[in-house]
């Protein structure tokens, strides 16, 4: 007769809800993902577009996935996931697919800034820019490194 223990879904840890978001490593980085998203939008809009095309792929992809981590940072702090196990394959879904976005955004924008780096009418775009690159590389390391952690977890 088989002995009866516990189930593999007891030993799951618990999503976490509340203040503890902040306080547990995955779900620690959405808010730095939503800080330096918001930083390489802000920055993007505050320079002048020169590459309309390629800097408008970087507006939508962080100005949509600050957005979307956005309201997955409340739906956790509320509490509506309920601790279900869905979660974690959604939360991990979202931030590998969201990577790979920003991952081609970031590239784009080194590419924005590497053609601005020649425009000597406006320093000052160039070095926007490049700290739009900057946080748009760091983003994506974030959402990397969040999508890691729940998979490993």
């Amino acid at each position: 007769m088989a002995s009866v223990g516990p189930s593999a879904a007891s030993t799951q840890p618990a999503l976490p809800s509340g203040p503890a978001v902040f306080k547990t490593i995955p779900y620690a980085f959405i808010l730095p993902e939503i800080v330096c998203g918001t930083w390489v939008w802000i920055l993007v809009a505050a320079s002048s577009v020169s590459l309309p095309l390629l800097q408008g792929w970087v507006m939508y992809v962080s100005l949509t996935s600050c957005l979307i981590s956005l309201l997955l940072l409340l739906s956790y702090v509320v509490g509506f996931h309920r601790n279900s196990e869905n979660w974690k394959v959604l939360d991990s879904l979202y931030h590998g697919s969201t990577a790979i976005l920003y991952m081609s955004a970031a590239v784009l924008q080194a590419n924005a800034t590497i053609h601005s780096e020649f425009d000597a009418s406006a320093p000052l775009n160039y070095q926007l820019n490049c700290a739009a690159s900057f946080f748009a590389f760091l983003t994506t390391f974030l959402y990397i490194l969040h999508a890691f952690s729940i998979y490993y977890q």
